[in-house]
């Protein structure tokens, strides 16, 4: 049996890869943005929904045949262009289901836009150690080598603070994982003092106050000072006749990269974390379903729950229970770990936030997290992720 695996890493292409990319992301961001508009106006003239099938068919035998100033779009990877309009539609079937808000346009700072290649034949998507051809690409030189397996089934490119990335799903073989017997589970409270305690007593450290964290964020901070200044300079030549952008895009440049580095230093902390519990091997996990959209309605604490990535985390630890075959169990988000004494399960209604250790009435004193992990592990009503 075959399993579909996910892989990503930095690729490193020629000028004439480079002004290619750019042209397929562009044009992907435009399609995006024109599907997204004509469909707004459509749908306020004649109450109707347009598929993305159906845009396309008028995209190629209508419009762009009627408007050769936009022949451009035939110059891209057709397939490319297709799967923008695909991600459209279901940004919009998402609103309609009230899943999500409104789909919003792609900007071009943001760098949020992908391009989209499968495969269609056996020569697309060709692997070799240190390269990786791509349909209507090339062989493009790989950053690391030996990473990817042959078997690739499709895969996009992204352009990222300065850098382009290639993502590919890629058939692997599944590896049977013998099951751990041991009945031994545990129990993991997230937080913001800490950003995860076991039931064991490990304490893992709110990746905020990390000293790579700390060192990045005071740097995020003086170049968009500059960034910031170099704006309100341009204001005042503009109030003088002069308009002009000078160094204001490299500066943009500086700030997207020290943003993607911040990103990478979570992502890689919270890889290690997930990796040093599931190592542990036990039988089961249980962690509590916060409600993380409403916590981040809270001024106050919004910026710190925003940078522990908690999603991100649970996203990664199901990834990795599934597979080595460990429990990942779900309480609900009502279930009182932290106001339940973890000795006599006795529920103290009126502990604060502000209170850190939990002291029950029949004596016991235990940390707040600690207390609540250990009630997570022994939770008897749960549902399996």
């Amino acid at each position: 049996m075959k399993l579909l695996k996910a892989f990503k890493t930095e690729i490193n292409p020629t000028n004439e890869q480079i002004i290619k990319i750019n042209k397929t992301i562009g044009t992907c961001r435009f399609i995006y943005n024109f599907y997204l508009s004509h469909n707004k106006e459509v749908y306020e003239k004649e109450k109707n929904f347009i598929s993305g099938y159906d845009f396309s068919k008028w995209l190629n035998n209508e419009f762009i045949p009627n408007n050769p100033e936009y022949m451009w779009i035939k110059e891209v990877s057709s397939k490319a262009v297709k799967q923008s309009i695909m991600n459209a539609e279901k940004a919009f079937k998402r609103f309609f289901k009230g899943l999500s808000k409104f789909p919003r346009f792609k900007k071009k700072r943001n760098q949020d836009v992908k391009c989209y290649f499968p495969k269609n034949n056996k020569t697309d998507w060709e692997v070799e150690r240190h390269k990786i051809k791509i349909p209507t690409l090339g062989y493009i030189k790989l950053k690391e080598k030996g990473y990817i397996p042959n078997l690739v089934k499709s895969g996009t490119i992204e352009f990222k603070a300065g850098r382009y990335y290639v993502s590919v799903i890629c058939e692997v073989p599944d590896i049977e994982i013998q099951k751990n017997n041991s009945n031994d589970g545990l129990g993991i409270d997230l937080g913001i003092k800490d950003f995860a305690i076991l039931s064991k007593g490990k304490p893992y450290k709110n990746i905020n106050k990390t000293k790579k964290v700390k060192k990045l964020e005071k740097k995020l901070k003086r170049q968009q000072k500059r960034l910031s200044r170099k704006y309100e300079s341009l204001k005042q030549r503009k109030k003088k006749g002069v308009a002009t952008r000078q160094n204001i895009q490299k500066q943009i440049v500086k700030v997207q990269k020290l943003h993607q580095r911040l990103t990478n230093t979570r992502t890689d902390y919270i890889n290690k974390t997930v990796n040093e519990i599931v190592k542990t091997k036990p039988s089961y996990i249980t962690i509590e379903d916060l409600n993380v959209s409403g916590m981040m309605k809270n001024r106050h604490l919004s910026r710190a729950i925003a940078g522990q990535k908690f999603y991100e985390f649970k996203t990664k630890l199901q990834n990795k229970c599934n597979i080595n075959s460990i429990e990942l169990r779900i309480v609900d988000r009502f279930y009182p770990s932290s106001k339940m004494c973890s000795q006599c399960g006795q529920i103290k209604k009126d502990l604060k936030l502000s209170d850190r250790v939990y002291k029950c009435e029949c004596g016991f004193s235990i940390d707040r997290d600690l207390n609540a992990a250990i009630n997570l592990e022994n939770a008897k009503i749960y549902k399996i992720a």
